[in-house]
């Protein structure tokens, strides 16, 4: 499946760039758990009861936290860059 079809379907964006950064602009919808969070925060991962499409800056950090989440048993999807996901976004309606 791709972000756009998950996207499509209702995904969950996490953006894990710095709150500063996400402050900056993000994905409408989306919620900020920065990477430097994600291992204390797992539990709330946990919980959405959707996929989830990780985003960041260029796709870096996103892939680091998409790595971890998985290793943690958690369905999640590298996003790449936020303006990437927030322009698939655009492509679902």
């Amino acid at each position: 499946m791709t972000i756009q079809e998950l996207l499509k379907n209702g995904a969950q964006v996490v953006d894990v760039r710095s709150a500063d950064e996400f402050m900056g602009g993000n994905v409408s919808g989306s919620i900020n758990i920065p990477l430097n969070e994600v291992p204390e925060r797992v539990a709330e991962f946990k919980n959405i009861e959707r996929p989830i499409v990780l985003c960041c800056l260029s796709g870096g950090r996103s892939g680091q936290a998409t790595g971890f989440l998985q290793s943690q048993g958690i369905e999640c999807f590298n996003g790449g860059g936020w303006m990437d996901v927030d322009y698939a976004m655009s492509q679902t309606s």
